[in-house]
């Protein structure tokens, strides 16, 4: 199973960028979303971001992210 999170570029020099998630940050290859301008989400995966998500629909799926995260393990709960 793979799984890309939405990130926010903090940074950018070429098609090299520094993208921010949760306080950690890493740099990322933006060659495959030239058009991705600090303040963006783009969306991560193993090193290189594959698209770009709209600001609402980032914090959304952030947000679900945090509130699965923050569930007891096994508490019996079907994700959202």
């Amino acid at each position: 199973m793979c799984l890309a999170l939405p990130a926010r570029v903090i940074a950018r020099s070429g098609d090299d960028a520094v993208v921010e998630l949760g306080g950690v940050r890493q740099n990322v290859s933006l060659a495959l979303v030239p058009e991705a301008a600090v303040g963006d989400y783009v969306i991560v995966h193993v090193g290189h971001a594959i698209g770009l998500l709209d600001t609402e629909e980032a914090e959304h799926t952030l947000a679900l992210w945090a509130e699965l995260q923050a569930r007891p393990a096994g508490d019996g709960r079907a994700a959202p």
